[in-house]
């Protein structure tokens, strides 16, 4: 059976219409005679996205009982059972409920796509796994759920909706984002201007860097003239290899997915180096933070390397040849003190140790407004 076609409608916030985009193009598919089923939705009190589902068959959310409270999620064996040509599923970050087929809804979507349905999908640029901490750092927000950057760069296309920021603070105003009741919040915290212009402006250019050679979209809906249908291609580096340096502890997993970012605009593999001291297990703090390095890579398809020794030099050199490596990243080196702060800094030594592989030092972003 074909695998179905996934397009993801895909915003930089709440409220910007991904949803109510994505049912008024099923209602116009379903006029022209396609079968069109709701998978789910969350119109999140929303009376507009509510009136454009109207219509529309669904197929019934799934009631699940977790901690004395009853959730609603994805239907996977109805929606399968059901068969649609095409199946309209919202919240593609949302984590499930314990019980069902698959811990992530965009698994779930995996899962109807392999079934032959053609499948359209809602999310927003934050909930990118490597953009998790640029959001963070950008917005003050951390965001919780994520999904991997492959389904993004997966999808056969992605509808990019567009909204300047002061026309969302607008919406937001006139309570067609939240109830009235986090209006106040939502304008203090994530909401800001300079939050959503940054996210606008840096975090959707970086997603479509990674969507090469795939249909992207680009709708403005209050400039509709302007329109812009292209196709992007990023020119990738031939026989490019990054090796990102992890040590364990607070700074680790921003350093892996600023690497990451770095491997997708070159389209090449990433792997991560820990040179851990040979003879020593690693303490229970750091065993906590390897498990998280591991989940991530695992999330990210990077490769997570673990290797005794007491030079990282030699270690990295030694390594860096065997994996074929072009280009070394690693964290800001830590400050030292007495004898030591004499000693040839760590990248230097690379450089040296490395002729032709790049070394790129990865900035603490959370430092910038720190007085030297």
């Amino acid at each position: 059976m074909a695998r179905g076609h996934h397009r993801i409608y895909l915003g930089m916030a709440a409220g910007v219409g991904k949803t109510y985009r994505m049912l008024a193009d099923g209602r116009a598919e379903a006029a022209n005679g396609r079968d069109v089923v709701i998978g789910y939705l969350e119109p999140h009190g929303r009376r507009e996205t509510e009136d454009q589902a109207d219509g529309l068959e669904r197929v019934p959310h799934r009631r699940i009982t977790y901690r004395g409270r009853t959730l609603e999620e994805v239907d996977l064996p109805g929606v399968i059972k059901r068969a649609p040509e095409l199946c309209l599923i919202d919240e593609l970050a949302h984590t499930n409920a314990a019980g069902v087929e698959h811990a992530k809804r965009w698994q779930d979507v995996e899962s109807v796509l392999e079934a032959g349905i053609d499948t359209w999908t809602t999310v927003n640029v934050q909930h990118l796994e490597s953009l998790n901490d640029q959001v963070a750092e950008l917005t003050g927000v951390k965001v919780r759920e994520t999904l991997p950057d492959r389904v993004l760069a997966d999808a056969d296309e992605v509808l990019l909706i567009d909204l300047p920021p002061d026309q969302l603070i607008s919406r937001l105003q006139a309570g067609k984002v939240y109830p009235a009741d986090r209006i106040a919040a939502a304008l203090n915290g994530f909401f800001k201007t300079e939050h959503l212009s940054a996210l606008r402006e840096v975090a959707l250019r970086q997603v479509a860097e990674e969507v090469q050679e795939k249909r992207l979209l680009v709708d403005r809906p209050l400039r509709a003239a302007t329109r812009d249908d292209r196709v992007l291609t990023t020119p990738v580096a031939f026989g490019e290899r990054l090796l990102a340096l992890v040590t364990p502890g607070p700074n680790a997993q921003k350093v892996v997915r600023r690497a990451f970012r770095a491997a997708q605009r070159l389209g090449s593999e990433l792997d991560l180096l820990w040179v851990a001291p040979a003879g020593r297990e690693p303490t229970p703090a750091q065993q906590e933070e390897l498990e998280g390095l591991r989940r991530l890579a695992s999330v990210l398809g990077a490769h997570l390397l673990i290797e005794p020794g007491d030079d990282v030099v030699r270690t990295v050199t030694r390594v860096a040849c065997e994996r074929g490596t072009t280009y070394i990243l690693l964290g800001v080196p830590s400050r030292r003190s007495g004898l030591r702060r004499f000693t040839e800094p760590l990248p230097m030594r690379l450089v040296r140790a490395l002729p032709g592989v790049d070394v790129r030092i990865v900035a603490d972003r959370t430092r910038r407004k720190e007085q030297p």
